[in-house]
């Protein structure tokens, strides 16, 4: 569309690309390849941090999309918080593309979550109840997601094509708002199931119009303020991401987890913590652990309830 009619005299940007030839974007580059054995010490040295936000990066990717999606009774996945042979994977590829010199890539967030949303059926099961003594097969509307590898490796063919001449030619044809609006998109997608979006709504609903909480929720003040939180750490992570820093970005986010496990059950109670962290947590939160180890148990809906005499962890 922006190459027909008015649109194509438009001054607009599109995707860099080297050419027709299968080389380097670098004009200072030849070859993709990395002599690391000729740079200076201090190089390699100074290599070593972005070597370490990478991986940091990567794993946290991988192990928020696998609860993403593990963890929601809407897919019905049965995927482990981490699979040690995507990892293995995850870490060659990064290393090949060290040595090739060009940037590694790894697409899990929003991605993996729209991947299963778009692998889902909607479908019937029948369930056998017992009514008045009489067997009876009571049918349901269920959902379920239908995993395959077909479309990913689909997917990193389709890259692997128009990299190559003579089709990069394609990707330089692409404004870059294509892509910007390819983000928002699934920036979209991701933020339209994440329940911080509704209880940023609850802080401009009157208390009267609010939903009720349970017993164990003291009121929706401690939600509200965790909200905010939540909200002012994202803008703070937002701004870092526009400056010389953003790099680093990742360790920031890794450094919210110890303030979560230590610093927060401080300032808000573990009842106010599970209702806010139950929906991205598997089978329990933080607070349920502790619950299990001062004496009580924990259901898989993160219900507390007192343990039987003789139960043993």
């Amino acid at each position: 569309m922006p190459h027909v009619g008015e649109l194509a005299a438009l001054d607009r940007s599109t995707l860099h690309v080297s050419g027709t030839a299968f080389r380097p974007s670098d004009p200072d580059c030849a070859v993709f390849f990395v002599r690391f054995w000729e740079l200076p010490v201090g190089w390699v040295f100074a290599a070593m941090v972005p070597g370490f936000i990478i991986p940091v990066l990567f794993f946290f990717d991988h192990e928020v999309s696998s609860i993403i999606c593990a963890s929601s009774d809407r897919y019905g996945t049965k995927k482990p918080g981490g699979f040690a042979w995507d990892i293995v994977l995850l870490g060659l590829t990064t290393a090949l593309c060290g040595v090739l010199g060009i940037p590694p890539a790894n697409g899990l967030l929003p991605q993996a979550p729209l991947h299963s949303e778009s692998l889902m059926h909607a479908g019937k099961e029948g369930i056998l109840i017992s009514v008045d003594g009489e067997d009876k097969v009571e049918f349901r509307d269920v959902r379920h997601s239908y995993e395959q590898r077909w479309s990913a490796f689909l997917h990193a063919g389709a890259i692997l094509v128009f990299v190559s001449p003579p089709f990069q030619r394609v990707p330089d044809l692409t404004p870059t708002s294509v892509l910007a609006d390819l983000f928002i998109f699934m920036g979209e997608q991701s933020l339209s199931v994440n329940p911080i979006l509704y209880r940023f709504f609850y802080l401009l609903t009157s208390l009267a119009e609010l939903p009720a909480l349970s017993e164990d929720v003291k009121g929706y003040r401690g939600v509200h303020m965790y909200t905010v939180v939540q909200i002012l750490v994202t803008v703070v992570i937002f701004i870092i991401t526009l400056t010389k820093a953003a790099p680093a970005f990742p360790v920031l986010i890794i450094i919210l987890v110890p303030n979560r496990l230590l610093l927060m059950n401080r300032l808000w109670s573990r009842e106010t913590l599970r209702f806010v962290d139950a929906w991205a947590c598997r089978k329990g939160t933080p607070e349920d652990d502790k619950d299990l180890l001062a004496g009580g148990d924990v259901d898989e809906k993160g219900d507390n309830k007192p343990r039987m005499p003789g139960m043993v962890l």
